[in-house]
Formats: C-alpha cells, structure tokens, sequence
C-alpha cells in the first residue's frame, strides 16, 4: 500500500477509501473537501500553565514533546470519529424516506468527510512522519470490523431512526468536543473548529428535526424511540471519558483542551472532573430537546427520557455495572433480561425495515422548520 509523503498522496488513499467502503453517488464524489480556518478568536492561550502566553502556530512552538504528543492525540481521535459516522451511515442512502432526506444525509456525509479530511490536514502537514502514519490510519480502521477509537462509532447505524438518534445525540456529544477544541492553544486547530462547528450545527438539526418529524407522524412508538435512545446515548456519556481522568487534567494544564463553557465560565476549572462536568452539561441539553418531544406526546405516561448517567455504561466510574434507564441498581440475576426489555430488540430493526417502504411513518419535511440543533427553540 502507499504511504503517505505528502497531502496530495493522502487524498489518494482517501479516494481509494470512499471507493473501498462503496461510495459512489455522483454528489458524494464531487464534493469540493476544502482546508477551512476560521479568523483567530483570541490571540493567546486562554488556561491552564501558559495561560497568557501567545497561541502556538506550529508544533515546533510546542515547549514540550509531552503536550505535542498529547496533541496530536486529540487530533487523531476527532478524525477516526468524522470517517467513522460515514462507514456507519453510508447504508441509509439506499432506502430514504424522502428526496430531502437523501440530500440532508449526503451533506452530513460530506461535511463529516470534510471534517476527517480537516484533521488529516494537520495532522500530515504540523506532525512530519508520525503525523503522516495517522492520518492514513484514520482511512485504514473500519467501523464495520470494529476497529474504530471510540465505541460510539463501531456501532451499527442499521436505519433511519438509527440515524435520527445518533445525529441528536452522538454529533451533540461532537458539538461539544468541537467547542472545547476552539479554545486550544495549538493556533491551526482552534481555528479548524469554527467552520467545523457551523456545519455540525446542520448534522444536529437533522437529528432533531427528524425526531421530532417521527414523533409528529405517531406510526413510531414512543417505546421503540426510546430503546433506541437507550442504545446510543450511554455510549455519547462514554464519549466524554473517563472519570477523574488524568488526560483531561493534562490537556487542560497545557492549554490544549477547554470546557465547554470555558469563555463563559468564571469560576477556576476543577481539572479533577473534568470530563465529568462536560457530561454533565451534555445531559442537561439533552433532556431539554427530549422535553420538547415529549411536548408532542399526550400520554405522560408514554414521555421519552434520558438515560441515567450511570445506565449501561462501558467507561468510567460505572462501567460494566448494573443499573436501570433510571437510575436504580438492580441485581446480577435480573440484569440480562432487564437489557434486553429496555434496548432495541429484533423485532424492532424488522419493524423499521418494513415501515421505511411506507413513507408515512415521518412527516413531510415543512420549509419553515428550521434546521438547527434545537437548543436555542
């Protein structure tokens, strides 16, 4: 196989890769995958030890091998998540429900390849020889073999509920990621997150705005809405990290990574919980988008939710233990059976394939229904 020397001889194995996973849709081939960078928000680094100091333009700007490893760390994982949503995604352009949705799936892809194609950049461009490894691993790892970083992105994306619930919830997890990237102190990434961040906000609204479309048709129930969501939003908590993680203290020490909240927040960052705070945030903005289905459904007692933090997680302080969608610790004997009544079944995927040959299990997609991520409505 070649190996990567120079962008250009990277582009060519990304084109290899879109041919390998079996895109080959005219608009998906010919979408023009530009370097975007957005104006430099703020000139120096904005926490942790060299707070004060100007932004580094380049890694050799980079006072320690540590924080450039560390870097390009973060830089790698963000690219494997952009290629894996569109392994995971690509089957779904065969059976949309409608020629907006086609269209609306194909931009996702696209931009989410943009994004993959974004990181790649730095990484062949700022990392020399290491740099150019990685980035060609990023088009070697399949999320349908699942080798991909993150569990999130080595699930299977089987069909357009599928699809709804992982653009509401797991690109909301990436919206996150995004925004606390946009304050690093590594001056080419953060500027890569603000043309990266308006096109994600696309990705969320598609999610949204479909799940409210399968809500408003009723041919969905609400208790198949919410296996599904059980099935993905445990796995966007994991997204998050570890618990009191010394990564995440690290990458905040040196300037690499923000909170969320970084710009807004006055208070001095816990670096102990880091990843904890940020999850818990996530949470809240889910719960408030699952209030606004919850709107549309008469039956309180049919309301959707949001997982407990602690339910069915695979990292963390949690992971691996037994606890319900609510929260309450069950026992080792009535766990198995307890899984299998609150997440998708097979039944469910048979459900769903045969309800997308009939197109009115959504609503007509309206004009003025705006495409944005829900949070601010």
């Amino acid at each position: 196989m070649l190996r990567v020397h120079t962008f250009d001889e990277w582009i060519d194995l990304f084109r290899s890769w879109q041919t390998d996973i079996g895109l080959t849709a005219q608009e998906l081939r010919e979408f023009q995958f530009d370097i975007k960078f957005g104006d430099q928000e703020v000139p120096h680094v904005e926490f942790g030890h060299f707070k004060g100091q100007r932004k580094w333009p380049t890694v050799m700007h980079i006072p320690d091998q540590r924080i450039r490893d560390a870097l390009m760390n973060l830089i790698v994982y963000q690219g494997d998540t952009e290629f894996a949503s569109v392994e995971q995604q690509r089957s779904l352009l065969e059976n949309a429900p409608s020629s907006y949705d086609l269209l609306s799936i194909m931009r996702v892809m696209c931009e989410e390849m943009r994004h993959g194609w974004q990181m790649s950049y730095l990484l062949v461009q700022h990392f020399g020889d290491e740099g150019k490894r990685e980035a060609q691993k990023l088009l070697e790892r399949r999320a349908t073999e699942g080798k991909r970083l993150l569990g999130s992105f080595n699930e299977r994306v089987d069909n357009w509920l599928d699809f709804f619930t992982y653009t509401q919830f797991i690109d909301r997890d990436g919206k996150f990621q995004l925004k606390m990237l946009s304050t690093s102190a590594f001056d080419p990434l953060a500027r890569s997150m603000g043309p990266m961040l308006k096109e994600e906000s696309y990705h969320l609204g598609t999610g949204n705005n479909g799940l409210l479309r399968i809500v408003k048709a009723g041919r969905i129930t609400p208790e198949t809405m919410q296996r599904f969501f059980n099935k993905w939003v445990p796995t966007a908590f994991d997204l998050f990290g570890t618990d009191s993680s010394s990564s995440a203290h690290w990458a905040y020490e040196w300037g690499l990574k923000g909170r969320f909240d970084e710009r807004e927040n006055e208070h001095p960052a816990d670096k102990g919980a880091l990843n904890e705070a940020s999850r818990g945030l996530y949470r809240q903005e889910c719960v408030r988008l699952v209030d606004r289905l919850n709107a549309l459904i008469p039956d309180r007692d049919r309301w959707l939710r949001v997982p407990d933090l602690k339910f069915n997680r695979r990292i963390g302080a949690y992971a691996h233990q037994r606890w319900t969608v609510e929260g309450d610790e069950i026992s080792a004997e009535r766990y198995p059976a307890y899984l299998d009544a609150v997440l998708p079944k097979p039944a469910d995927y048979q459900a769903l394939k045969a309800l997308a040959k009939d197109g009115d299990w959504i609503v007509a997609k309206k004009q003025d229904m705006a495409d944005t991520d829900g949070t601010k409505n």
